[in-house]
Formats: C-alpha cells, sequence, structure tokens
C-alpha cells in the first residue's frame, strides 16, 4: 500500500473505480457488487440479463448458475489465472481465494482498517457511500 492507497499492477485501484464509477449514469453501465452476487446470485442474472435484454429459460439460468459459482470458476483453468503468463499475473497471483465477503477483517488489524477508511474516505469522495456495500 502506497501512501495513495491500494495499487493494483497497472496502477491506482481508486483512479480506476473512480473512472468506471463516473459513467453509472449511462444506459449502457450496469453496477454489480460481489457482495450483492454472493447474496442472491440469482437476482444478479435476472438483473444481468434484463440489462443485456436476453431472456433466459430456467434451465439455462440454472447453467450460468451453475458454471457461474466460485466452486466452477474455481475449477475451470480459463477463469482462475493458472493459464495466464506470469507477465500478466506475476509473482503468483490469486484473484480467487475463498469466494467469501469480508474476509478482510481476518487479514487487516483495526489500525489497517481505519488507514485504509481514511484513504477511501478521501479518494471516493463525492460517490454515495451506498455504491461500496462492503461489511
Amino acid at each position: 500500500m502506497s501512501s495513495y492507497g491500494i495499487r493494483v499492477i497497472y496502477g491506482s485501484w481508486f483512479e480506476h473505480t473512480r473512472g468506471w464509477l463516473s459513467m453509472r449514469e449511462s444506459e449502457n453501465f450496469l453496477l454489480l457488487s460481489y457482495e450483492d452476487m454472493k447474496k442472491d446470485p440469482r437476482g444478479t442474472i435476472q438483473k444481468i440479463c434484463d440489462f443485456l435484454e436476453k431472456k433466459l429459460e430456467p434451465s439455462e439460468l440454472d447453467m450460468v448458475l451453475k458454471y457461474s459459482s466460485f466452486q466452477a470458476m474455481n475449477e475451470n483453468k480459463m477463469s482462475n489465472f493458472n493459464i495466464t503468463p506470469n507477465i500478466m499475473a506475476p509473482h503468483n497471483l490469486i484473484l480467487m481465494r475463498k469466494g467469501t465477503t469480508g474476509d478482510w477483517k481476518n487479514h487487516l488489524t483495526v489500525a489497517q482498517a481505519e488507514a485504509f477508511d481514511k484513504v477511501f474516505q478521501e479518494k471516493m469522495a463525492g460517490f454515495p457511500p451506498g455504491l461500496f456495500p462492503w461489511e
């Protein structure tokens, strides 16, 4: 973590996220959160279908649910970075860890969480807090 906050491989997470969120009022923009997907996967898939104006039969929806589950994607080498060259995923980068929400509480100290909150408030000023449904 730098003095500016979290950095992703190709730059600042805050800049990346602010850039996308600045387009959230566009008609071709759909904002989803992992937390919402975990709480209601079927409803989230239906929301995606509505956004894409795509009707799925119940059996198709069940198949999407099955193959988009954390377990299925974690086992699929095409979605879990097992086949990604080291230049794109350096240092054994793991993007799929547990598939749970709120696990950051097991990794950050209270002081680290407070420091993150301070930087987050500064960097994400102007966006409604409801956009970030983190526990």
